[in-house]
């Protein structure tokens, strides 16, 4: 990846990091701060939380299988994110399951609501 370099004040030459937009769809980004990273995997996990339940009551799925189906492509999703499309080394995070459960609770919580809200206003009278 390539990084852009800047001096500063005192004449020293910092690397400069793309913004996180960018390196979020840029295959095999450089992630130093690692929060920053951590932040990237919640946000979309809220985002897919959202967009699962929505397309859930829509669909209309129910039960088990709904529950299921969610909690199994919300982790398949993020470890292809982490592991083949940003190449991360997860040990640096404390291992997979670190990253897996980054976030998932409340993107379970967030796909609840949503799923709950479409299907009782698009199924019910």
């Amino acid at each position: 990846m390539n990084q852009k370099k800047k001096s500063d004040k005192n004449g020293s030459i910092k690397s400069v990091l793309p913004s996180v937009w960018v390196r979020v769809f840029t295959p095999c980004s450089s992630w130093p701060d690692k929060d920053e990273f951590l932040d990237v995997i919640y946000w979309t996990r809220q985002i897919l939380g959202v967009l699962l339940g929505f397309a859930w009551g829509l669909i209309p799925l129910q039960g088990f299988i709904g529950l299921a189906s969610f909690c199994l492509l919300n982790v398949i999703i993020l470890y292809s994110y982490t592991s083949a499309f940003q190449k991360i080394d997860d040990e640096e995070f404390g291992g997979i399951w670190e990253l897996l459960k980054e976030g998932f609770m409340t993107s379970f919580a967030s796909f609840l609501v949503t799923w709950i809200m479409v299907y009782s206003a698009t199924h019910f009278d």
